[in-house]
């Protein structure tokens, strides 16, 4: 497809120097004659004019991608929310011109000039249970993302690449003590109950969807995939899912405050380890630009059922909060017994402490409500 997919193949000579294939040329003339004549709702449908496209169609990266990686999944998935990843970390500077206009549509405003603030995680004791009497939530969870130093993302990786990453977050993770003390499973030669069982318990990933698999995220799988678990299972790392590490905390309830500190103490501790990629701009890098800057997603499974009646009212409350409303298996999913998985949507622009905050709000205030219809 685009430059970097072929990674293992070209020599460094093909990939850096000069001009984009001709092939790839075609195949961006031909995305772009699709998706501009589509009805395609997506961020990248409404930013992609036709003089971005011409400034940036010949541009590559020094990892050979070019501008087919970063648009390649939403002009094959029309129905995409925002259709465009970054095949490396570079993308984001080379591709500023489109990904800049989409970043600040999607995190609700964050200019050319403004700057992500620094990690901040707050005090994470003020934060406490969002639902005692275990009425409304099924469970909390929080994660972020994370990028290896000096690696690209998915679609650039090399087999051997995966394998070395796995091995250091393998080896670091079996490091960690007292309640984030566990096991790390590969995908490779996992046995299919084992699979299954994790994958049943919402705790494994599987190969990714369309969305994923067009941006060619999903090569070499399932080398260098993996899955860390601690052994009261509040506590995952996926390793080279989407992102290179997805640190996650959850439990059952709604203790937003201990899934949070867990979470916290988490990421302080790896980090000591593996050293991130961070930008100056946009905070901690991934591979999806909806989770720059803090990569932070708090969650619930919430039951609300008179609000589930009342779909207007809950979206209403929802945007008021920015937050997300899902069915209860994530994206692109219904809502299973009227349980909602309802997030945070803003991670770009704001701390750590500042998106948990703003999920832990709305999700008390949609509380609020229910019991009030």
């Amino acid at each position: 497809m685009g430059g970097c997919t072929s990674k293992d193949t070209a020599s460094s000579d093909d990939k850096k120097g000069g001009m984009v294939d001709q092939a790839v040329l075609d195949k961006l003339e031909a995305g772009f004659t699709k998706l501009s004549t589509s009805d395609s709702k997506s961020l990248l449908k409404k930013h992609l004019t036709k003089e971005i496209f011409d400034a940036l169609k010949t541009k590559k990266t020094s990892f050979g991608s070019t501008l087919l990686d970063v648009i390649q999944s939403g002009v094959e998935n029309l129905d995409s929310g925002v259709g465009i990843y970054a095949p490396d970390a570079e993308s984001y500077t080379v591709f500023a011109d489109l990904f800049d206009p989409i970043i600040d549509d999607y995190h609700g405003g964050f200019k050319k000039t403004d700057k992500h603030p620094p990690k901040d995680f707050g005090d994470v004791d003020t934060l406490g249970n969002l639902d005692p009497t275990g009425e409304f939530i099924v469970s909390t969870r929080v994660r972020c993302g994370r990028s290896m130093e000096g690696y690209p993302f998915n679609p650039c990786l090399t087999e051997a690449q995966y394998k070395e990453m796995e091995e250091k977050v393998s080896s670091t993770l079996s490091g960690l003590e007292g309640e984030l003390k566990g096991t790390f499973y590969p995908l490779t030669g996992m046995s299919k109950e084992v699979q299954q069982k994790l994958i049943d318990d919402h705790f494994l990933f599987k190969e990714g969807d369309r969305f994923l698999q067009a941006a060619n995220a999903c090569r070499f799988w399932p080398t260098g995939r993996g899955i860390f678990h601690n052994d009261d299972k509040t506590f995952l790392v996926w390793c080279n899912e989407e992102d290179h590490l997805r640190i996650i905390s959850m439990q059952q309830g709604g203790d937003l405050g201990q899934v949070y500190r867990r979470l916290v103490t988490a990421v302080n501790d790896i980090e000591k380890r593996i050293p991130f990629s961070h930008h100056d701009r946009f905070g901690f890098l991934t591979f999806c630009p909806t989770n720059l800057g803090t990569t932070v997603r708090a969650s619930v499974h919430i039951k609300v059922p008179k609000l589930a009646a009342n779909k207007e009212k809950l979206e209403e409350v929802a945007s008021k909060f920015n937050l997300q409303v899902r069915g209860t298996r994530g994206e692109h999913t219904e809502a299973e017994g009227g349980i909602y998985d309802i997030s945070n949507k803003r991670r770009l622009g704001l701390t750590e402490y500042q998106a948990v905050k703003e999920m832990h709000d709305g999700i008390a205030e949609l509380i609020k409500i229910e019991k009030e219809l």
